[in-house]
């Protein structure tokens, strides 16, 4: 029991500390309404797959924000990952197809390793056997680069338009 309320308050704390990110993040470099596209734009697709790995029992989260209202992890597909996001893209704005990379390789390594404690010594998550720490390593850098292109296409069109 004390073990569930320490990590209810982890994920209150989380919460909080990626909110108060999160503000400075969204308005901190312009233009702002490409970060907010890759917010949304990952927010959804993260809601997306997530619901999908719940439904199919593959991914599962016993101790989460909101438990009574959704099966997926809300702290981290609406606020830890996308904000994660924003700031990898600012971070590899101008950069080329290589640095792009290796950034979010070194990027990912970090909350993965979260992850896979979270995994192991926690009640935040747990991985059916078909979910490897693979899917989430590899499924994490596919996803960023999905959001990085999506907003490289958007930002194309936005300067042929104007």
């Amino acid at each position: 029991m004390y073990r569930n309320k320490t990590q209810r308050k982890f994920l209150r704390i989380t919460l909080i500390i990626n909110l108060v990110i999160l503000i400075p993040l969204l308005i901190r470099k312009p233009p702002v309404k490409d970060w907010i596209i890759v917010y949304l734009f990952n927010a959804v697709t993260n809601g997306l797959i997530d619901n999908i790995l719940s439904k199919h029992k593959i991914v599962k989260y016993p101790l989460r924000l909101f438990s009574k209202s959704f099966d997926t992890h809300i702290l981290f597909d609406f606020f830890i990952y996308p904000t994660f996001t924003i700031f990898y893209n600012q971070l590899t704005q101008k950069d080329k197809i290589f640095p792009i990379i290796y950034k979010l390789i070194f990027m990912t390594i970090p909350p993965f390793f979260i992850e896979l404690w979270a995994e192991k010594k926690t009640n935040l998550i747990e991985w059916s056997r078909k979910w490897k720490w693979y899917h989430t390593f590899f499924g994490l850098i596919f996803k960023s680069l999905l959001t990085r292109m999506v907003i490289g296409v958007v930002k194309k069109v936005d300067n042929k338009i104007n």
